[in-house]
Parts: structure tokens; sequence; C-alpha cells
């Protein structure tokens, strides 16, 4: 049985070292996944769509070329 695992805003932004209002802000900006809401206090994120989220990031970030070393 597949087990889907949900976090809150405040694991999110812990997750990520930004506050829970970033959070909302990169939701609001579409930059980030929308949360799903199951009743009206009870709001949630899939910890899958924040990991492919994530990847993504990760896959766009553009590569540095290491810089040449220096001699004294």
């Amino acid at each position: 049985m597949l087990m889907l695992l949900y976090l809150t805003d405040k694991q999110v932004a812990e997750r990520y070292g930004v506050s829970r209002a970033t959070i909302w802000r990169w939701v609001k900006t579409g930059t980030f996944p929308r949360p799903v809401t199951f009743s009206p206090g009870c709001v949630r994120w899939s910890e899958a769509e924040v990991l492919a989220w994530e990847a993504k990031r990760l896959a766009e970030r553009p590569e540095v070329k290491p810089r040449p070393s220096r001699r004294r």
C-alpha cells in the first residue's frame, strides 16, 4: 500500500531554512507547489510534490565552473 506523507508549513519552512511567510509567498507567486486543504484548519503539502519541486530546482541550477587555482 502506497503511503502518502504530508508536511505542515512549519515543516516545509524548516526544511529550507525560511519563514512560514516565505513559503506562502512562494505559493502565491506560483514558484512553489500549492498545498492540499483537508479542512479549513488543516492545510498540508504533499511530500512527493515538495521533493519533485526540489529536484527540478536542482536540475535547473546552472553549473558552476571551478576557478583556476592561484599560485603563490
